[in-house]
């Protein structure tokens, strides 16, 4: 007798965005090969497929990694339309990309006429905590307001890169058998997480 062939596994689509320069591509890259790029910029976006193990079994992550700049707004719907899971990363030294995240908030909102969109509010560069500009109470209110979770993280230390990246898809796969989300309750337990936590409380 043939065997049967293995299950395709399932696929989930990551879009990454915010603004340019908060370290989006160097998260993804840091996730995707282990390694920390500080100076690529892409001029437009790009796209990736990695295999992971979620809960003991095997999936495919796609992630898109949007340039941050999309002039078109048809281009930049599209790639919301096309996405299932959002990571919105701003620098936590940089206030002006931390304000940019509620537009890209309301835009994928928009996009996707959707309540329940697997969502996390991402703040990249925590080892750069000096040069901090954003209040960490800021952004723990806003993920608050929003009832996503809210993680900190280091492309450059990889602290919190793949819990980041698996928090998201664990709530992508989540929707997908159509399981409700996790209790706002819960992910209010993260905005009283420090850098170092790993997001999952």
């Amino acid at each position: 007798m043939s065997k049967k062939p293995a299950p395709t596994p399932t696929l989930h689509k990551v879009i990454m965005v915010g603004s340019g320069g908060v370290g989006k591509s160097a998260l993804t890259l840091q996730f995707m090969y282990d390694e920390f790029v500080e100076d690529y910029e892409p001029t437009k976006a790009d796209s990736y497929r990695k295999k992971v193990v979620l809960d003991g079994e095997e999936v495919q992550i796609d992630i898109l990694d949007t340039a941050g700049q999309e002039d078109y707004a048809a281009i930049r719907d599209n790639y919301f339309r096309s996405g299932e899971g959002f990571l919105c990363v701003f620098s936590i030294t940089e206030p002006e990309s931390f304000d940019a995240t509620q537009e890209f908030r309301e835009q994928i909102l928009r996009v996707k006429n959707a309540e329940n969109i697997p969502f996390l509010l991402v703040g990249n560069k925590s080892d750069l905590a000096e040069k901090r500009r954003v209040p960490l109470d800021a952004c723990r209110e806003r993920a608050a307001a929003w009832q996503v979770p809210y993680v900190e993280t280091s492309a450059k230390t990889r602290d919190n890169v793949d819990k980041t990246f698996m928090m998201l898809v664990k709530e992508m796969s989540r929707l997908k058998q159509g399981l409700e989300p996790e209790e706002p309750e819960v992910k209010r337990k993260n905005f009283a997480c420090r850098q170092q936590c790993c997001g999952i409380c």
